[in-house]
């Protein structure tokens, strides 16, 4: 009886065996969301996961000495993991979604946004609407599953521009090889949320639900938008992808990606958007700079600098 107890204590002390391998919950990061108010909207930040991109086959325009000495800089290689991130605006009775990750599309790299989405008390079912920055695996993705809306209540805006480019395979001449794979990602996600008839397209510059403010940024894709939120005399411009590297595209806004269906008014829209943010001082939510993704870009010198928001607690009405 004596050893039946001390085993029962050790049980007890040490916790369950568990296999070699096997995660436990000290492995895992925290529930991947955040919140700030901005007046009187409460905006939550929301993560999707992460993905390791070879920025050294991907940047143009930069050499590959230049390139690894800005990312050492941040403390960082070309081979980086880059956050993707979603916004969700909450006035109290609306619930507005800004992109939806990557879905089913990047494996476990991706993906997350729905558990975490629940873990910040907005299950898939509470979200009113959907707002897309644009057309791509990371933005859009997540925009369906298992082949049926992933939002069953929400309708889905984005620019018609993307919908006529990307839904079109005629158009695949127009982007470089490795990106012609967005056409077939795009008809699958898509296409359950056309079906249900939910997808709602504009044509930015167009007032959206919330009163939010869709504005064009033409380049990346050619129906790329930002949204523009305000409230209380405060403003949060949502960019989607106006930067992928944080260390390079800041300091050197004519450092342009492949996934750029035109470079050269990526890079134009980029250096408009960040003169425009530093002069205005307005927050910024960016898709893929470290989660979660909230801050500012000052002026330094001639070129640019991230300064992310201080964390705060402070979020309630």
């Amino acid at each position: 009886m004596k050893i039946i107890l001390m085993l029962v204590a050790s049980l007890i002390i040490s916790g369950p065996v568990l296999a070699a391998g096997q995660a436990t919950t000290c492995d895992q990061q925290a529930p991947g969301y955040y919140r700030m108010m901005l007046g009187k909207l409460r905006v939550t930040a929301v993560s999707d996961g992460t993905v390791t991109v070879p920025l050294n086959t991907l940047l143009t325009n930069i050499s590959p000495e230049k390139l690894r000495q800005a990312m050492t800089r941040d403390a960082m290689t070309p081979q980086a993991e880059t956050s993707i991130n979603a916004y969700v605006i909450d006035d109290g009775k609306k619930r507005i979604l800004v992109d939806t990750g990557a879905g089913e599309l990047f494996g476990h790299n991706g993906g997350h946004l729905l558990t975490n989405l629940a873990a910040a008390g907005y299950p898939a079912e509470s979200i009113d609407v959907v707002l897309l920055t644009h057309i791509h695996a990371d933005h859009s993705g997540g925009v369906s599953l298992a082949g049926k809306p992933a939002f069953p209540k929400a309708e889905v805006y984005v620019d018609k521009r993307d919908v006529e480019f990307w839904l079109d395979p005629s158009n695949v001449s127009r982007v470089e090889a490795s990106q012609a794979h967005t056409f077939a990602e795009s008809e699958h996600t898509l296409r359950p949320v056309i079906s249900a008839g939910m997808l709602k397209t504009f044509l930015a510059p167009a007032r959206l639900p919330g009163g939010i403010r869709a504005e064009s940024t033409a380049g990346h894709t050619p129906g790329s938008v930002l949204y523009r939120v305000e409230s209380e005399g405060q403003t949060l411009v949502l960019w989607g992808d106006i930067i992928h590297a944080k260390a390079v595209q800041m300091p050197d806004p004519e450092v342009a990606i492949h996934f750029d269906v035109n470079q050269k008014q990526a890079i134009a829209t980029r250096e408009k958007l960040l003169r425009q943010a530093a002069d205005e001082g307005y927050w910024v939510a960016a898709a893929h700079i470290a989660f979660p993704g909230l801050g500012h870009v000052q002026h330094e010198g001639n070129a640019y600098r991230w300064v992310p928001g201080n964390y705060t607690t402070q979020v309630g009405h």
